[in-house]
């Protein structure tokens, strides 16, 4: 999504009239309105993580990705399978500012998507790294970012294919966004695109795209990556013609220098302190659980060093599982230099409870100076988060898993969505959709504003936010069914996948309303569970103590003894830690101060109040 790091991070609404365009005309000012209302509702950002085939445990490919904004209601989209009448059109409306395009000629054909993943099990992720403000608007620009996934998901089948038909539809309808990082993956590529509009007097945009080398794995959270590439490698490296000679045009490269030497990141989107300390951290918090000499890369991560850049990709040490990929979206700079829980550095923003969680703004002021606050990968304002997974040895009915969960990454459950289910879970379920065409009319009454107890992002959020507020209590028994709940699923699937695998042998469409139906049920089924254990996570922390059940039974009927009438809990009360009653008394301590030696008196009476 786009990222709320720069002051250029949102393109504006078009301007022009024709079939293809924004119905702005007229109403140019009321869609401004709308765009620059959406600018101060949130702040967006995101984070992807790629693996290839031959980096996992099981040879599956894999994209992370998290969309985190404050003002974006998690949920799960919908595309059904269509076949189109010669002639059709389609609307675009643009996901960031939920303002209506225009109209392009529909395809023949279109594929089902869950989410970001086809039936044909290829999956689209993003970043938007913004770039030169002086390309990030493209009057009569009709497609932006998150348009072009989902119809080229609608529309394509591998990787390659994803790429080309990218670059040739904001060609012909113009790139109505920032620059962007794009991850695509098929059961056998994983690709990085990176892309960026090429402003106002030309349609269109210019491109690299690199394929990660098996084995390796790679990741990008706002800020472009590819620099070199190769002009001549086309099975690794796809561009648009016109990548290094219209930074000629427009100033942004000598035309002296070598087309070979030219870095699409240094000249689109020139790596600063920004780039680096914010969006750069989350790839190396990656990069260095996955290999060591990552931590070479850390005085440019800081920010302190900005020509020390990491390589677009590296090895891992050992393979990956899913598992694996699902907590390293989870991390809080555990264990490094960026680590922030006020243990092993003092910090008050940590509070009493250790939290490694800040409050918006990134950066802020005090005494004249700027300051900022960790941008880690667990974050609060996260709305929905994946893990696709695209399997080889499966059969495209079966093959494709949509790992999907909403909230907070590091309190959320992912649970197994086949890309070719023909309904999503009513609890993931919205209404309104990423746009008209993706709505789940029959998901649940819910919305950013309006609260429900059976929308899948309000029963995650009631978890979460309480998390926050007593995080090193109730942080680790999150985890323990976060845990629980995913091994479950993980070990479910097996069982799914060899079931629905024997009913398609007869009949794909029975499997794959086997696949719906599991799918649905899995999901909403998550969501009565995740609100019941909130329920006894409040019972078991309310009010500053620890309640759990006694020994003791409640009485039943006649019986007298060894019990009471009544569930009475033992509440154990937590206090604080011995550094957080230190500082206490460091800062405030003549106050607190017990003037004279306690007599039996005063601890008979202590007990009492």
């Amino acid at each position: 999504m786009t990222g709320g790091l720069r002051s250029h991070t949102l393109a504006r609404p078009p301007q022009h009239k024709s079939q293809h365009t924004a119905m702005c005309g007229t109403m140019r000012v009321v869609c401004a309105l709308v765009v620059a209302a959406f600018v101060l509702a949130g702040v967006d950002a995101c984070t992807n993580y790629l693996i290839t085939k031959g980096a996992t445990v099981d040879g599956s490919t894999q994209i992370s990705y998290a969309a985190d904004s404050g003002s974006l209601y998690g949920s799960l989209g919908h595309y059904a399978a269509k076949i189109h009448a010669n002639g059709s059109t389609r609307e675009v409306w643009d996901w960031d500012s939920g303002v209506f395009m225009g109209e392009i000629t529909e395809a023949s054909e279109t594929y089902n998507v869950v989410g970001n993943m086809n039936e044909h099990q290829l999956a689209i992720g993003e970043t938007t790294f913004g770039g030169l403000e002086q390309l990030g608007h493209q009057p009569g620009a009709i497609i932006d970012y998150g348009s072009l996934i989902w119809i080229t998901l609608q529309r394509t089948k591998t990787a390659r294919e994803a790429i080309q038909f990218m670059g040739s539809l904001v060609a012909e309808y113009g790139y109505a966004s920032e620059g962007e990082s794009f991850s695509i993956a098929d059961p056998n590529e994983v690709w990085v695109l990176e892309m960026i509009g090429k402003g106002p007097g030309e349609k269109g945009a210019v491109w690299v795209a690199m394929r990660i080398p098996d084995g390796y794995v790679s990741g990008h959270a706002n800020q472009a990556r590819i620099q070199t590439f190769p002009r001549d490698d086309p099975d690794n490296c796809m561009f648009s013609k016109d990548v290094v000679s219209f930074a000629v045009t427009k100033g942004l490269y000598p035309a002296s220098a070598k087309p070979e030497d030219f870095s699409f990141s240094d000249t689109y989107d020139p790596v600063g302190f920004t780039g680096a300390r914010f969006c750069e951290v989350r790839v190396w918090a990656f990069f260095r659980q996955v290999n060591a000499s990552m931590e070479s890369h850390l005085d440019y991560v800081q920010g302190y060093n900005l020509k020390n850049r990491m390589p677009l990709y590296v090895k891992p040490a050992k393979k990956i599982a899913l598992n694996d990929t699902f907590w390293y979206m989870r991390t809080h700079f555990e264990g490094t230099w960026f680590q922030n829980y006020g243990v092993e550095r003092a910090d008050v923003g940590a509070g009493a409870f250790h939290s490694p969680y800040r409050w918006r703004p990134l950066e802020w002021q005090s005494g004249g100076k700027t300051y900022v606050n960790e941008r880690t990968v667990g974050t609060q304002q996260t709305a929905w988060h994946f893990v696709a997974q695209m399997r080889s040895w499966i059969p495209d009915p079966v093959g494709g898993l949509f790992w999907f969960a909403v909230d907070d990454t590091a309190h959320s459950v992912h649970f197994p969505m086949y890309a070719t289910a023909t309904s999503v879970p009513a609890a993931f379920g919205d209404r309104y959709g990423q746009e008209p065409a993706a709505a789940v009319k029959y998901g649940v009454d819910g919305d950013g504003l309006n609260f429900s107890f059976d929308s899948a992002w309000w029963v995650f959020n009631l978890v979460a936010n309480y998390a926050y507020s007593r995080y090193s209590d109730v942080n680790a028994d999150v985890a323990a069914n976060i845990v629980a709940i995913e091994k479950q699923f993980i070990e479910e699937v097996v069982g799914i996948d060899e079931a629905a695998m024997a009913i398609a042998k007869d009949s794909r469409e029975d499997a794959i309303a086997f696949l719906t139906k599991y799918s649905a049920d899995t999901g909403n089924t998550l969501v009565k569970t995740w609100l019941s254990f909130f329920t006894k996570l409040f019972t078991t922390y309310r009010d500053g103590f620890r309640n759990t059940e006694t020994s003791v039974p409640v009485c039943k009927p006649g019986q007298r003894e060894n019990c009471t009438f009544r569930p009475i809990p033992s509440s154990k009360e937590t206090g604080y830690d011995k550094a957080w009653y230190a500082r206490i008394v460091s800062e405030n301590g003549e106050h607190y101060h017990v003037p004279a030696q306690q007599q039996e008196h005063d601890r008979r009476k202590l007990r009492l109040v």
